[in-house]
């Protein structure tokens, strides 16, 4: 994971696993960044009123990670699209890795644009979260054209791709083994490099994903509450 930098903003088709990968992520961000930097993750998914990383607030804070989204901290008011004016407190902070996690296609990350002048410079990762077995990113023509969407509605430049793909708890190491093929291919295409495959902690063996070239990532499948199983 060496090319994330000190910001790194996460999009994606619903349903891809953007939150999860956003949750992961900051659990996982003392190794992954600077050691020596608080980590802040940022729900800026005003769209979706499911899965959302705030609903984490409680286990991320625990780990010492700062979490920032809407105005309502209570469940209560959580459908409202209402931010926390606070949000850009660690976009400004240079002691801070901050995760972005935004909401689904190119409607969701429309929100980005009220905070461009932060996610322009040499210190962002762009990353879109790929699952090749959702129907509208099943091929190469459908990422590439999600990807576009996504860029023509923000003005950011995305700048790398994650393989997400995944079945729930039905995950094979087959399904992450094609959706790398998939994002292969757009990334040779589109000169946008992969920058790591997903896969859920304690579901997939990572010894089964050895061929794989780029960096593998657990998943520890935070946002999947009892009734999806």
């Amino acid at each position: 994971m060496k090319f994330l930098k000190r910001i790194t903003v996460i999009t994606g088709h619903y349903g891809s696993g953007k939150t999860e990968f956003a949750v992961s992520l900051s659990m996982q961000a003392l190794t992954i960044h600077e050691a020596n930097k608080k980590t802040a993750l940022i729900d800026l998914d005003i769209v979706n009123p499911y899965f959302r990383s705030r609903e984490q607030r409680e286990l991320l804070e625990s780990k010492g990670i700062s979490v920032y989204g809407s105005v309502y901290e209570e469940e209560i008011g959580a459908e409202l699209p209402a931010l926390s004016a606070d949000i850009r407190a660690p976009l400004e902070n240079n002691g801070y890795n901050v995760i972005i996690d935004t909401g689904g296609n190119d409607t969701g990350a429309l929100i980005l644009n009220q905070f461009t002048k932060y996610l322009t410079g040499n210190d962002t990762t762009i990353l879109t979260i790929v699952n090749a077995n959702r129907p509208d990113t099943g091929d190469i023509d459908g990422i590439i054209t999600h990807m576009e969407s996504i860029e023509k509605a923000t003005g950011l430049t995305i700048t790398h791709i994650v393989n997400n793909t995944h079945m729930l708890g039905e995950t094979t190491a087959a399904d992450i083994r094609h959706g790398y093929d998939l994002c292969k291919k757009v990334s040779d295409i589109t000169k946008k490099p992969v920058l790591c495959s997903c896969y859920p902690d304690g579901i997939i063996n990572p010894n089964e994903l050895t061929a794989l070239k780029e960096n593998i990532m657990p998943l520890g499948l935070y946002m999947r509450p009892t009734w999806l199983k």
